[in-house]
C-alpha cells in the first residue's frame, strides 16, 4: 500500500482555498484571453514586485539544501527567472502601455506585501523545508491552473507567454523535482512546511482577487 506523499497531504490540507485560487475569475479570463488589460496590468505589476523576494528565497533554497544537484536545478532556475521571465514582464508592460513611473509610484496591494514578507520569512528561517513550502505554492499551483488551457491559446502574447512560462516540458520537470524534495526533507519539518505552505496559498488567492481591486 502506498503512502500519501507529504507535498500531495500539504495540498489537500489547504482545500478549498486551493482550488479557489487555480479556478479563479482571473485564471478562468486569462486562459480565454478576456482578462482586461487594466486588470493584466495590475496583476503584473504586482507580480514583479515580488520578484526581488523570490530570488532571495531560490538563493536561500540554494544556501540550505544538503544535496549538489539541486543546488544545479535551482540555479539553472534562476537563470530562467532572471532572464526569460523578466523580459516578458518588460515586454508586456510595454504592450500593455505601463510607464516606468506608473510601476515605481502603484503602492503594494496587502497580497504582494504578504508575498514579499513571507518568501523573506521562510528565507531568513535558514529552514530548506520552509523555503521549499513556499516555493511549491508558487510553481506548483500556477502549473495546476496553467495546465488547465486549451488550444489554441490566446491570440495576445501577454496572456499566451504568462500560461507558456507557466506549462512547458522544463517548467513541470521543476515542479516534480520541487515535490519531490519537499516529500523528501519535509516530514521532518512537517509542522513549519504546513505553515508556510498554507499561509502561501491563502496568499495567492488574495494576490488573484487583488488584480480586481481599484
Amino acid at each position: 500500500m502506498m503512502t500519501e506523499r507529504f507535498s500531495e497531504t500539504l495540498r489537500q490540507a489547504s482545500e478549498p482555498l486551493w482550488s479557489q485560487a487555480t479556478e479563479h475569475r482571473f485564471v478562468r479570463e486569462l486562459l480565454s484571453g478576456t482578462v482586461p488589460d487594466a486588470v493584466m496590468a495590475r496583476y503584473l505589476i504586482q507580480d514583479h514586485r515580488f520578484l526581488d523576494a523570490f530570488l532571495t528565497l531560490l538563493g536561500a533554497a540554494v544556501a540550505t539544501t544538503d544535496s549538489f544537484e539541486a543546488r544545479l536545478r535551482f540555479g539553472r532556475f534562476i537563470g530562467m527567472v532572471s532572464g526569460e521571465e523578466n523580459t516578458y514582464f518588460l515586454r508586456a508592460f510595454e504592450a500593455l502601455g505601463v510607464t516606468a513611473a506608473e510601476r515605481e509610484q502603484r503602492p503594494d496591494t496587502q497580497a504582494t506585501a504578504g508575498f514579499k514578507a513571507i518568501m523573506r520569512d521562510a528565507a531568513a528561517t535558514r529552514s530548506y523545508a520552509a523555503a521549499l513550502a513556499v516555493l511549491n505554492v508558487a510553481e506548483w499551483l500556477y502549473l495546476d491552473w496553467a495546465t488547465k488551457a486549451t488550444a489554441p491559446l490566446p491570440q495576445n502574447f501577454v496572456h499566451a507567454e504568462w500560461i507558456t512560462l507557466h506549462d512547458n516540458p522544463d517548467f513541470r520537470d521543476f515542479v516534480a523535482f520541487l515535490r519531490a524534495e519537499l516529500d523528501r526533507v519535509g516530514p521532518a519539518e512537517a509542522a513549519l512546511s504546513r505553515d508556510f505552505f498554507l499561509r502561501s496559498v491563502a496568499l495567492e488567492l488574495a494576490f488573484f482577487d487583488s488584480a480586481y481591486e481599484h
